[in-house]
């Protein structure tokens, strides 16, 4: 390989892990903004405030099209770059994980539209402590996720995952309390209702913070570790440290 060629592959693949590195930095932008949504529609119901839900709806918008600006940007790069091993790996989990915080973003609106129906109809009686509760466990999902990902932390994103089953665990134990509180006082139906959906979009939000995790999983050993069982799961990760140690 002569000079010129040599200079010129070279200034592709440092162009080409600019690339990477702009829509990894975008992720993780539209990340903090989702974990932002969570956080202020929680804060929403729990104080009432009809400002701070309008906002956290508006906020959808922008998340929706960081979606779309990600997602065309790791088509170029597809298209462009044809990237191998675990260039592509990085493209692919980063356009399934972006699909999973729109989604999140998706459930923070229907809080926040919760929250304004309780607003106009008054506070519920019952459920905002469970509500404050599992939602600041699912944003932290939310964030540690995130964090994974950025550090490339196989076992951190193994910790979200087993954090999704206790959130479910907790979802179930309030759902519980509360169809009880309804059948006890009929008059809160209505108003009790509303945080039972808020429950289960925050419920969802661990889901797919469950998600994003399994994504980053997959990014860091190369196995794909969804469907699978904690065990299982946990055993995969093992299994890969023990070979790269081996090494």
């Amino acid at each position: 390989m002569n000079k010129e060629t040599e200079g010129f592959s070279q200034h592709i693949s440092q162009q080409f892990n600019a690339e990477l590195e702009e829509v990894r930095t975008q992720m993780l932008e539209m990340g903090g903004l989702v974990e932002k949504q969570i956080n202020d529609a929680v804060n929403a119901l729990i104080n009432g405030d009809g400002n701070l839900a309008e906002k956290v709806r508006d906020s959808d918008q922008a998340v929706n099209q960081m979606e779309v600006q990600i997602d065309e940007e790791c088509m170029r790069i597809l298209a462009r770059r044809q990237p191998a091993a675990s260039d592509l790996r990085l493209v692919m989990s980063i356009n399934k994980i972006i699909v999973d915080l729109e989604r999140i973003g998706d459930e923070a609106s229907k809080v926040a539209k919760r929250a304004l129906h309780l607003v106009d109809e008054g506070q519920s009686p019952r459920g905002y402590v469970e509500c404050r509760h599992i939602g600041a466990h699912v944003r932290k999902m939310v964030q540690d996720s995130l964090d994974a990902f950025a550090r490339l932390d196989s076992d951190l994103a193994f910790a979200v995952a087993r954090e999704d089953k206790i959130v479910d665990q907790e979802y179930k134990t309030a759902m519980r309390e509360l169809v009880t509180f309804m059948m006890e006082d009929p008059r809160s139906i209505g108003r009790v209702l509303n945080v039972l959906w808020v429950l289960r979009s925050l419920e969802r939000v661990g889901d797919h913070a469950r998600n994003i995790a399994e994504q980053v999983i997959y990014l860091v050993i190369g196995r794909d570790v969804r469907y699978k069982g904690l065990k299982s799961m946990e055993a995969t990760i093992q299994e890969d440290q023990g070979e790269v140690g081996k090494s």
